[in-house]
């Protein structure tokens, strides 16, 4: 049976076009996709995320546990500190990418894609054997806003309450609100400045009425989240990361610490990188306004060389532009390829994978 967050009659209200995603009902749009998309990239939006998945380890062992299932490095962290990286199978294929929070020597909140939910649940409890931690799986008790774009941070501060300008990109905080303790980040997954939130459902409902209320902040849906992550070189588990996909061949290797003394798949991952991959995630810009899309053939003299994994035109800068899985031999950055659009092939080269600059806020 399909799941509804606990915003879902108020997305009804708002008359959003509703869709099942990853075993919700989710708001594709409210108004339309460029609205909403330029809303964050000029303004402010609030996202429902509260089908996304959380887990909280506590317990003497729960930093040498989140060491053991993550590629990132939480060695020493101070509190607060947020991180972005992946838990890997033993040959190097990705369970999830996941954030970890720090929120203490001892406790550490992990986020999880809404897909992968049960599937990262198991997993995790599967690598519990020999670590002295408490493994609560959090998701019906959280719900979450996020709230993004350059003005984000004034709607928090005044229309929420919410103290937030002292967070630093990538950190977080715990706040007493109306008798419960609510979780504030400043992350996000649209390229702009932002925060999300997390709390009970009560909680999330009241803030989300107010953010719609002020009139100050768009309501947005899904839609419009997958075209801002995409467009500043974001992976989506399922397109540019899977079991099939590594982190080496999705170009994130940044977030995978060989320095560390081990974590899953870390050997396989290490072998990856020093001999290289047959495939790789790159990005590639067509010189047509056709609109490469999920799984298209990518083409090069005639010979499929690979698959399209996300692609749009470019809401932020004008430009047909996908991101695609190909072989090795074609990823260098300038190789001519093909797109194939129905009975047509399209040309285009082969471009870095951001098609547009984040807009994060620094120190």
């Amino acid at each position: 049976m399909e799941k509804k967050t606990c915003l879902y009659d108020k997305h009804v209200e708002l008359g959003a076009l509703m869709s099942p995603f990853a075993g919700f009902n989710m708001p594709i749009q409210y108004t339309n996709i460029t609205d909403e998309h330029n809303a964050v990239r000029q303004a402010c939006g609030v996202f429902d995320v509260s089908h996304m998945g959380e887990v909280l380890v506590t317990g003497p062992d729960a930093e040498r546990y989140v060491q053991h299932i993550f590629t990132n490095d939480v060695a020493g962290a101070p509190d607060g500190q947020v991180f972005y990286g992946m838990m890997c199978y033993p040959d190097g294929g990705t369970v999830d990418d996941l954030l970890v929070y720090k929120m203490g020597a001892e406790e550490f909140f992990l986020v999880i894609n809404a897909a992968n939910i049960d599937k990262d649940v198991d997993w995790m409890k599967q690598q519990l054997t020999g670590f002295n931690v408490n493994f609560e799986h959090q998701s019906d008790y959280y719900a979450q806003l996020a709230v993004q774009g350059p003005e984000a941070e004034t709607v928090v501060e005044e229309v929420l309450g919410l103290a937030c300008k002292d967070l630093k990109f990538y950190n977080a905080k715990k706040l007493e609100v109306g008798g419960e303790t609510i979780i504030i980040s400043r992350t996000g997954y649209t390229g702009e400045d932002g925060f999300e939130i997390y709390g009970s459902h009560q909680f999330i409902v009241e803030n989300w009425d107010k953010l719609i209320a002020s009139g100050r902040c768009k309501p947005c849906g899904l839609g419009c989240r997958d075209t801002l992550r995409f467009e500043v070189g974001l992976p989506l588990y399922g397109d540019e990361l899977s079991a099939e996909i590594s982190p080496v061949m999705a170009g994130l290797s940044m977030f995978c610490k060989f320095e560390k003394e081990e974590f899953i798949g870390k050997e396989a991952l290490q072998e990856q990188k020093a001999n290289g991959v047959a495939k790789r995630v790159i990005g590639i810009e067509l010189t047509d306004k056709a609109i490469p899309r999920h799984g298209y053939a990518v083409m090069k003299d005639g010979v499929q060389v690979g698959e399209v994994t996300t692609g749009y035109h470019c809401l932020s800068v004008d430009k047909s532009v996908c991101m695609a899985l190909v072989e090795t031999a074609h990823a260098k950055l300038g190789t001519e390829l093909e797109i194939q659009i129905r009975k047509k092939t399209f040309p285009g080269v082969v471009v870095k994978k951001r098609f547009y600059d984040k807009h994060y806020k620094k120190d």
